[in-house]
């Protein structure tokens, strides 16, 4: 089972700005590129802020100091890795009450810029994929039940998940795997069981006795980083 990641999902940089780009040139760009924000970034490509319409309409109000890149824009960056999972970098979104995240490779230089809209392509994937992920790598390849003795039903993301378990413990193991897959929206736990064990302490995982933790969240990064991927640096204004 792979999630995509934040490599897969971001939209690879085709502009970023300098502290000194003026207003009237972001302006330009974010209408030229159809963005509703830049980049700002240092002469090694490692971003230090975002100017967005906001800070642009901000400035245009108040007339209050310099009106370049680096007066206008949100500093310190929020930025992610590519090899995030788009959960990791969507918790950080929230956490940090942004719109988007600055990609940056393993030497903290810009590579792309992942969105809020970036994020909801996820949820665009057919029912039918997702079916067949749950039944294919969940049921058969993870928990390694018999595929005869599930009904998994995917309708706009909602997935269903009915038949028949050995044993009650695996109902929430198995819930939270059809959760982690993407385009999930909502899973429906209607099973039954033929032995109602009691749920231990903590969910594992039937292969290997792999313990099932969700990956923490990580923590807001704004300099080198890991996981490197291959891209080119942005253009400059």
């Amino acid at each position: 089972m792979r999630n995509r990641s934040v490599a897969d999902l971001m939209t690879p940089t085709a502009v970023a700005v300098q502290p000194g780009t003026s207003f009237k040139e972001i302006a330009r760009l974010l209408d030229e590129y159809g963005i509703t924000a830049v980049p700002v970034v240092d002469e090694d490509d490692r971003p230090v802020g975002v100017v967005s319409e906001a800070d642009l309409l901000r400035r245009h109000t108040t007339k209050d100091g310099p009106s370049t890149a680096e007066a206008m824009m949100s500093s310190p960056v929020v930025v992610a890795r590519p090899s995030w999972t788009a959960i990791e970098a969507a918790r950080l979104m929230e956490r940090h009450r942004v719109k988007r995240l600055p990609v940056v490779d393993a030497g903290g230089r810009l590579i792309g810029v992942l969105s809020r809209s970036d994020l909801l392509q996820l949820f665009l994937r057919r029912d039918r994929a997702i079916q067949e992920e749950i039944l294919e790598d969940v049921v058969t390849r993870i928990l390694g039940l018999s595929p005869a003795s599930i009904h998994i039903d995917v309708d706009e993301g909602r997935v269903t998940l009915s038949g028949t378990l050995e044993r009650r413990s695996v109902a929430p193991v198995f819930v939270r795997l059809c959760e982690s897959v993407d385009g999930v929206v909502e899973v429906v736990d209607r099973l039954t069981y033929q032995d109602q064990d009691r749920e231990p302490e903590r969910d594992q995982g039937m292969a290997g006795g792999t313990d099932i933790v969700p990956r923490a969240a990580p923590e807001a990064e704004g300099g080198a980083g890991h996981g490197p991927l291959a891209g080119s640096g942005p253009a400059r204004a």
